[in-house]
């Protein structure tokens, strides 16, 4: 029987920063709470960032989860944007940090890839498939709090799975793995 694990997964934004913290024994898992910290109140984002910092610490203190994590920021077409995103990963993450907690991190397209699938899913759909997953009565209808959500599960996934299994051990099943890498 495994241990008992909470994990506190955090979709960072400059708008707003979802959140997600999930409860698992080994056979059954449930979420304990979700939603967002609301920035639009905010015009100043070193205040934004202060304010992740401080409530990041506040779900931390209050759930003490094992393990913390994180989406990476991703880049599109705006350098300032990732710039922000990744400054509000960062405080977060210091955040975690400063409590001893454990850090990881995915790209969003491989949390969408473990909660539905697809790694180009909607974020409707990541919404769907968790209430699905976690027996969730309604819909949730904030989807920055569901991708909070999707994090943590992501890393559930992952960390049930292990770090290393979905790697090839070898160059001859990194070639099947990724046949069209070769040129």
């Amino acid at each position: 029987m495994k241990k008992e694990r909470i994990i506190l997964g955090i979709d960072p934004g400059t708008t707003a920063t979802g959140y997600g913290v999930v409860k698992t024994d080994g056979t059954k898992t449930e979420m304990l709470v979700m939603g967002i910290i609301d920035l639009k109140k905010y015009n100043d984002h070193y205040t934004k960032l202060k304010h992740i910092f401080e409530r990041t610490l506040q779900l931390i203190d209050e759930f003490h989860p094992d393990e913390m994590a994180l989406e990476a920021p991703f880049y599109g077409k705006n350098v300032q944007s990732m710039l922000k995103l990744g400054r509000a990963q960062g405080v977060s993450m210091a955040a975690g940090l400063y409590r001893s907690v454990p850090i990881f991190e995915y790209a969003p397209r491989k949390v969408k890839q473990a909660i539905t699938g697809n790694g180009n899913a909607s974020k409707e759909q990541v919404a769907g498939m968790l209430k699905s997953l976690l027996n969730l009565r309604e819909l949730p209808t904030q989807l920055d709090a569901s991708d909070g959500l999707a994090v943590a599960m992501c890393h559930l996934f992952k960390k049930d799975v292990g770090p290393d299994d979905d790697k090839p051990k070898t160059w001859k099943a990194f070639i099947n793995q990724n046949p069209k890498r070769l040129g």
